[in-house]
């Protein structure tokens, strides 16, 4: 569906500033009987809100797609990434005064990595998780999980059983949404008078300042900065009250709304909404030229597994991210490049890569077959990986990082 007007303030002014083609769903990995079958493409561009400033795809696909058919993604394959929800958790409990008393609902709540967190603290919780394998497993971890989109109507059920909610959080989720105003709205409703709705999601200064263009895919509907976040929330008699930074996924925010006047508003917001206003990321001619900058890092890829080819060397791709996948398809990298994929994610191995058919196997394989590079899809988690990978790197393996300067270490 093409989306012509900005999900946030509704303006019809909206400037492409990034094409990346045609790509499949950056999640719909194969098994090997689809392999002749017909896949679907869809455009994948991103413009900017001239009126707002909100960065957002121009193609929105339906989420019973993407997320209703055997979705692959779990929170917990990484031990930074467990580290950080748990973490996240200890901090909203201590800086709120949580307790046994205190009610935590999370949107998109993926196998229940966070609610796991704020379960440790002694909350109750409760997760919204659209993907049914995915709730399935959150349940089996004894987190109470149901299998919906978090709307007005799944809010009353909640409202109905358990009551209101002291917190809600949404991490990596809220850019996943495309009927914003239904989803605040429903939070709203559901939220104490006192209560906090905290968000994380990729932050677009970040993606533009280290070129992590491969964060572009099409469950990511909108790219967040914080200037027209703030003024989004005024709609509801909301503000956003507080912002921190965080190195995760190569840059992220983490957003705390309340209902207006319910918490001192940090002095980090405003700095934030300077920090955007330097970097120039309203700008249509920045945004054309991290356009330039993508164009050339996909030449300088190519160019250096090209050059390792010709010198007979092998390279196997190592983890199999979603945000992968945009890479691979649009420098068009295939088993003419990648011998194989590599995951320790169990519900990945034995599946292709959508659109580039690589097939997908055990992290072991690596030190069975001793592949000279192993290029790195899932480079935000990088130091964690590499070590992972130390009998790998002694044995003289090489790691290729791609964002955002393709290099050697």
């Amino acid at each position: 569906m093409l989306k012509i007007e900005c999900r946030m303030c509704q303006s019809k002014e909206l400037k492409i500033f990034l094409d990346l083609g045609f790509t499949p769903l950056a999640d719909a990995f194969l098994k090997e009987y689809q392999l002749d079958e017909q896949e679907r493409y869809y455009p994948l561009r991103v413009c900017t809100c001239i009126n707002c400033g909100l960065a957002q795809l121009d193609y929105v696909v339906p989420g019973e797609e993407l997320y209703r058919k055997a979705y692959p993604y779990l929170s917990s394959t990484t031990k930074t990434g467990k580290e950080h929800f748990h973490g996240m958790a200890r901090e909203i409990c201590k800086k709120f005064c949580l307790g046994k008393s205190n009610f935590v609902i999370d949107i998109g709540s993926n196998i229940g990595v966070l609610l796991e967190g704020f379960k440790n603290e002694g909350l109750k919780v409760l997760g919204i998780d659209p993907a049914t394998n995915i709730a399935k497993l959150a349940n089996e971890r004894c987190i109470e999980t149901w299998p919906e989109f978090f709307d007005k109507r799944v809010a009353r059920k909640i409202l109905k059983k358990y009551g209101k909610a002291d917190v809600i959080t949404g991490t990596n989720v809220f850019a996943h949404v495309d009927e914003l105003d239904e989803m605040v709205i429903a939070v709203k409703e559901l939220l104490n008078d006192g209560g906090i709705f905290v968000i994380e999601v990729p932050y677009l200064v970040d993606l533009i300042e280290k070129l992590e263009y491969d964060t572009i895919y099409h469950e990511h509907l909108s790219y967040i900065s914080i200037k027209p976040l703030v003024r989004y929330f005024t709609k509801f008699n909301m503000e956003v009250f507080d912002v921190q930074r965080f190195l995760i996924h190569g840059g992220t925010i983490r957003v705390s709304v309340c209902n207006k006047g319910g918490q001192k508003v940090s002095k980090n917001v405003d700095e934030l909404i300077k920090l955007e206003e330097k970097a120039n990321i309203y700008s249509l001619e920045r945004l054309k030229k991290f356009e330039q900058a993508v164009l050339k890092q996909k030449e300088d890829l190519i160019d250096l597994l090209r050059g390792i080819k010709k010198q007979g060397k092998s390279i196997i791709g190592l983890s199999a991210p979603a945000k992968g996948n945009t890479m691979l398809n649009f420098c068009k990298i295939g088993t003419d490049y990648l011998d194989y994929l590599t995951e320790k994610t169990h519900i990945k191995l034995g599946l292709y890569t959508p659109g580039t058919h690589i097939k997908i196997f055990d992290d072991k394989k690596i030190l069975e077959d001793m592949p000279d590079y192993a290029l790195l899809l899932a480079w935000n988690f990088a130091e964690e990986i590499i070590k992972n990978m130390e009998e790998y790197k002694n044995m003289g393996g090489k790691f290729i990082i791609p964002i955002p300067k393709p290099k050697i270490i």
